[in-house]
C-alpha cells in the first residue's frame, strides 16, 4: 500500500505483561503524553487492528496470550528499517545484532537466551523462520528486508509449536501474500559510504487459479573504514538475493505455495578495532577510527544461502485445515577472518562451513466457537560440516574440522479452550527425539595451511573421534487466560523450553581428555503473567508482561589460550552443562493516538540475569572451578527502551508522514567472564519523512540513522595477555548515515 489511511494510524504493536503496580505506571505515564491534539475528531481515532500467527493461525494481537512484537511493511519502509538487526529496537529484552567478524551472522538473543558461538553443529537458543520454514543456522540469517509483509518476535519459549531451538524466543520473517493482482515495485537508495541499493519486486495472475511473484534486490556500500596495509574496504556490503513464488488455488478449498530463494554476499570480512598495539607488527599503521584495521590474510569471502519450500493447504471444511510444508535449505561460507587485527599473523583463522537441512512439517488445525487446536507432526533432517585454521605466528596452523548429522522427530499440540464468555484454557506438549552422530578432528600442521587444501606436513593429533548421541524431551504449556472486556485481555502460563544437546566440535583431547563426550540439552521453565489491552475507545495500547524463568543445565561455550610449552599456544575449548540461573524480567509496550495524524509509542524492557552456578574445568588450572560469583550473561542489557513518534500531514501534493525514535540500551558484557571489552549503555537517534504522492505511485524516503554518530561496542575478541600479543578486538555499531529512497509502484 503506498498511502496511508489519514482515518486509521499506522502503529507499532507488540505485546506484553506487568504487574499492577507497574501497569498503574505505564498508564500513568502514557496519559502524560500530550493532551493538546485530542479535540481533533476524538472519537474517529482508533489503533488498527494487528494480525500475527504466533499460534500458528491468523489472531488479533491483542487476543494472543504472547509476549508478541509485529512489525508491517510500511512500519518497517517509514522507520527506515532494512535489515533484521534494525527491529532490536522495537522489541523489549531482544538482541539482534551481525556477528563478529562478519557481515551476514546473526547473533540473536531474548530475555537473555541465544546463542554466542555461531560455529557448525552448535544449536541457536532463538528460531529464524522464513514463513513457516527454520534457518538452522546463523549464517545468513541477518536477513534485509526486502518483499516482506511483516516481521514478528515472539518472546519467551516458543518449544510447544516451533520446537527445540526457540528456547529464548523466535523470529518469523513473514513474505508477501499472492492475490494475483498485477503489481509490480520498485526501490532504489542512495546513501553514505556510496550506499547503492536496488529492489525490484512483482505479482501477477497466470489464470485465475495461478499467481506468481518475484523479487530481486541488491544492497553495495562501501566501507566504513579500511584496512589499512591493503587499502581494501572494511565494514563494506556488497550482497545479492532475490525470490521467487507460485501460487495454484488448485480448488476453492485446496492451496499450493512453491517457493525458492537465494542470497550470495561476497562483503568483505570485518575487521576488529585493536584496544592494544601490537608488539609483533610494530611498523603497522596504527588505527585512528574504530572501523580501521589491519589484516594479514585475504579479504576473499562469501556466504551462499539458498532454500526451497512446497506448502500445500487444504481447508477440509469450516472447522479442519491441514498443511503441509516440505523445504530444503542449505548454505556455504568461506571466509578469513584475521583475530589479531595485524599485518603479522599472531592468530589468523581461515574458515570453511556448510550446512544442508531438510524438513517436512504436517499441521492439523481446528477452530470452533470454543476450541481451538494446532497439532502437527515435524521431521527435520541436517548435516552441519565445517573446517577452520587456528594459525599462530605463521609457524603452525591447527586444523580442526567435522560434521554433525542431525535427525529430529517431533510430535505437538496446543489448544485453547473457551470455558464461558471471559475465561479459556490453553494446554500444550511437545515430544522431541533427535539423534545426533557427530565426527570431530583436530590436526597440528607445520606452516600456513588453508582447511581443505590437500598437503601440509601433519605433526600432531590433538582430536579424532566418532561420537552418536540421543537426545528426547516433552515441553509442556499451561495457561489460563480472562477477557474482562473487548479491551482487556489477562493471562498467565507456563512454558518449558530446551535446546538439543550435542557435541564440541572444537574439543581438544590433547588439553581435555573428556572432550570427546555429548553435552545434554538444556532446559528453561517459564512462567508469565500477562495483559493485552486498550483504553479510551482503542486509542491508547498497553501490552505488558512479567517473567520468571528458571534456567537449567545451561550450555556453556568456554575457550581458552593455554600455552602447552614455551612459544607454543593452543587453544582449549568446551560446551558443558555447567550452569544454573534465574531470569525475572518485565516488558512494557504502549502505542497512544494522539490524534488521527499524530502517534507516540514507548517499549521498555528490563532484565534481571544471575547466574546460581557454574562449574567447568579449567584448563590451566586442571581442575573444576566454581565461577558463578565471576560470570554474568552475555549480549544481555538489563535496559531496553526505546520512544517513537510517527506525525503525518497531509498537502494538496501529497502526505508526509515523519517519523523519528530515540533508542537505548543499557550495559552490556559482551562474554560471560568481565572483559575490557564490555560497553556501557547508549542511545541512538533515528529520524525518517515519507512522500506518498496522491496517485499511490510514487514515494521518497529520507532516512538519519545513528544521527548522534555513537559509536558502541557490540562484539569482539578477548585475547589479553602477551601470549597472543594482547589481541582484544572490538566490533562497533553502524556510524552516521544518511539515505534517499525513491520508489515507484502500481
Amino acid at each position: 500500500m503506498a498511502k496511508k489511511n489519514n482515518n486509521v494510524p499506522r502503529v507499532a504493536v507488540n505485546s506484553t505483561l506487568l504487574t499492577p503496580s507497574l501497569l498503574a505506571v505505564a498508564i500513568s505515564s502514557c496519559l502524560a503524553m500530550p493532551v493538546f491534539a485530542q479535540d481533533n475528531s476524538a472519537e474517529d481515532v482508533k489503533l488498527e487492528r494487528i494480525e500475527v500467527t504466533a499460534r500458528r493461525t491468523v489472531e488479533n494481537l491483542q487476543t494472543v496470550p504472547v509476549a508478541v512484537t509485529s512489525l508491517g511493511e510500511e512500519e518497517l519502509a517509514q522507520r527506515g528499517v532494512d535489515n533484521i538487526t534494525s527491529v532490536q529496537q522495537y522489541s523489549p529484552n531482544t538482541t539482534l545484532q551481525v556477528s563478529r567478524g562478519t557481515n551476514s551472522t546473526l547473533t540473536a538473543y531474548i530475555r537473555g537466551i541465544g546463542q554466542q558461538d555461531p560455529l557448525w553443529g552448535f544449536e541457536p537458543g532463538v528460531g529464524i523462520y522464513i514463513d513457516d520454514v527454520y534457518l538452522a543456522r546463523p549464517q545468513g540469517a541477518a536477513l534485509d528486508v526486502y518483499d516482506v509483509e511483516r516481521i514478528e518476535v515472539l518472546r519467551g519459549p516458543q518449544g510447544t509449536l516451533y520446537g527445540r531451538n526457540t528456547i529464548g524466543g523466535a523470529v518469523k520473517y513473514v513474505t508477501k501474500t499472492l492475490t494475483g493482482d498485477n503489481q509490480f515495485a520498485v526501490r532504489g537508495t542512495l546513501g553514505s559510504y556510496n550506499q547503492r541499493d536496488l529492489r525490484l519486486s512483482g505479482q501477477t495472475g497466470l489464470s485465475d487459479t495461478v499467481f506468481v511473484s518475484g523479487a530481486l534486490a541488491t544492497f553495495n556500500r562501501d566501507g566504513f573504514g579500511k584496512f589499512l596495509n591493503t587499502g581494501d574496504d572494511n565494514y563494506n556490503k556488497e550482497l545479492m538475493s532475490g525470490r521467487v513464488s507460485l501460487q495454484w488455488n488448485a480448488a476453492d478449498n485446496v492451496r499450493v505455495n512453491l517457493a525458492a530463494d537465494k542470497t550470495v554476499d561476497d562483503s568483505n570480512p570485518r575487521g576488529g578495532f585493536r584496544l592494544f598495539p601490537s608488539a609483533l607488527a610494530p611498523t603497522d599503521t596504527r588505527p585512528t577510527k574504530v572501523y580501521d584495521a589491519n589484516i594479514s590474510m585475504p579479504v576473499a569471502n562469501k556466504v551462499e544461502t539458498e532454500g526451497q519450500s512446497l506448502t500445500v493447504a487444504w481447508d477440509v471444511n469450516d472447522n479442519w485445515t491441514i498443511k503441509s510444508v516440505t523445504a530444503r535449505r542449505e548454505g556455504v561460507t568461506d571466509t578469513n577472518i584475521d583475530f589479531d587485527s595485524t599485518s603479522f599473523p599472531t592468530l589468523d583463522i581461515p574458515a570453511f562451513y556448510e550446512d544442508e537441512q531438510t524438513s517436512q512439517e504436517l499441521q492439523f488445525l481446528y477452530s470452533s466457537e470454543r476450541l481451538k487446536v494446532a497439532s502437527g507432526i515435524y521431521y527435520y533432517n541436517g548435516d552441519a560440516c565445517g573446517a577452520f585454521g587456528q594459525v599462530v605466528y605463521g609457524l603452525s596452523t591447527t586444523e580442526n574440522g567435522g560434521c554433525v548429522e542431525t535427525d529430529s522427530l517431533a510430535f505437538y499440540s496446543q489448544g485453547s479452550y473457551r470455558l464461558d464468555d471471559q475465561w479459556s484454557v490453553t494446554l500444550g506438549g511437545r515430544f522431541t527425539k533427535d539423534d545426533k552422530d557427530a565426527s570431530v578432528y583436530r590436526y597440528v600442521y607445520s606452516g600456513y595451511k588453508f582447511p581443505r587444501q590437500p598437503g601440509g606436513n601433519r605433526i600432531g593429533i590433538q582430536t579424532d573421534f566418532q561420537g552418536s548421541e540421543s537426545f528426547s524431551h516433552f515441553s509442556p504449556r499451561l495457561g489460563v487466560e480472562y477477557q474482562h472486556s473487548r479491551d482487556l485481555m489477562l493471562y498467565t502460563s507456563y512454558t518449558n523450553g530446551f535446546k538439543s544437546g550435542g557435541f564440541d566440535m572444537r574439543a581438544n583431547q590433547a588439553i581435555n581428555p573428556d572432550g570427546n563426550k555429548p553435552y545434554q540439552e538444556e532446559t528453561v521453565d517459564t512462567f508469565e503473567l500477562g495483559m493485552k489491552s486498550e483504553w479510551f475507545n482503542q486509542r491508547l495500547r498497553v501490552n505488558a508482561a512479567v517473567f520468571m524463568a528458571k534456567y537449567d543445565d545451561m550450555q556453556v561455550t568456554v575457550q581458552r589460550s593455554v600455552e602447552t610449552s614455551p612459544g607454543t599456544v593452543t587453544v582449549a575449548s568446551q560446551v558443558l552443562n555447567a550452569a544454573n540461573a534465574d531470569i525475572n524480567g518485565v516488558e512494557l509496550e504502549a502505542t497512544f493516538a494522539v490524534n488521527r495524524d499524530f502517534n507516540l509509542s514507548m517499549i521498555v524492557g528490563y532484565v534481571d540475569a544471575a547466574f546460581n552456578e557454574v562449574e567447568f574445568f579449567d584448563p590451566n588450572l586442571q581442575q573444576v572451578v566454581d565461577v558463578s560469583n565471576i560470570w554474568s550473561f552475555a549480549n544481555t542489557p538489563d535496559l531496553t527502551a526505546t520512544l517513537a513518534g510517527t506525525y503525518s500531514i497531509a498537502t494538496s501534493f501529497g502526505e508526509v508522514v515523519m517519523t523519528a525514535n530515540m533508542a537505548h540500551r543499557g550495559s552490556t558484557q559482551i562474554f560471560e567472564i568481565p572483559s575490557l571489552l564490555d560497553f556501557g549503555g547508549y542511545t541512538v537517534f533515528n529520524a525518517g519523512a515519507t512522500w506518498y504522492s496522491n496517485d499511490g505511485h510514487w514515494d521518497v524516503s529520507l532516512q538519519a540513522k545513528n544521527i548522534g554518530d555513537k559509536q558502541a561496542r557490540i562484539a569482539g575478541y578477548n585475547f589479553a595477555g602477551p601470549v597472543l600479543d594482547n589481541s582484544v578486538l572490538g566490533f562497533y555499531t553502524d556510524p552516521r548515515t544518511f539515505s534517499l529512497t525513491v520508489g515507484y509502484r502500481f
